[in-house]
């Protein structure tokens, strides 16, 4: 059902907490249902789609790179874009950070655009830091 739209607000930056994790998958089930699904990254959350970051080696285990298989939110973020998928940073948080380098898909926007998106949603849910 197209019709419906789920609107989320993430703030934790990457690997810092397990709440990105849970939007990743509440995000990847609503797309899977053909919910359309607007996410707001605000505060340290605009750093998941950073397109500098880099898996990397675990010198404590002396695993390599590949052996290390070791994720990025990037990654992830560009796997669950979609056409129904709208990805705002908030541009305030954006500056404050430096992590304009985005991978495609992602826009600038700011505290208005979520009020918006939050006005045409079906539900809205905020995932706050700790």
């Amino acid at each position: 059902m197209a019709d419906r739209t789920l609107t989320l607000a993430i703030m934790d930056a990457p690997y810092e907490a397990a709440a990105s994790t849970t939007a990743f998958r509440i995000i990847g089930a609503a797309l899977a249902k053909d919910i359309r699904v607007n996410v707001f990254a605000y505060e340290g959350a605009v750093a998941l789609t950073m397109k500098d970051q880099a898996p990397h080696a675990n010198p404590v285990k002396g695993t390599s790179v590949e052996e290390e298989a070791h994720p990025t939110t990037k990654d992830l973020v560009a796997a669950l874009m979609a056409p129904q998928l709208r990805w705002v940073n908030c541009g305030l948080c954006v500056d404050e950070r430096g992590t304009g380098n985005w991978i495609e898909g992602v826009t600038r926007g700011g505290p208005a655009d979520f009020f918006a998106m939050a006005m045409e949603s079906t539900a809205t849910l905020v995932i706050p830091t700790r």
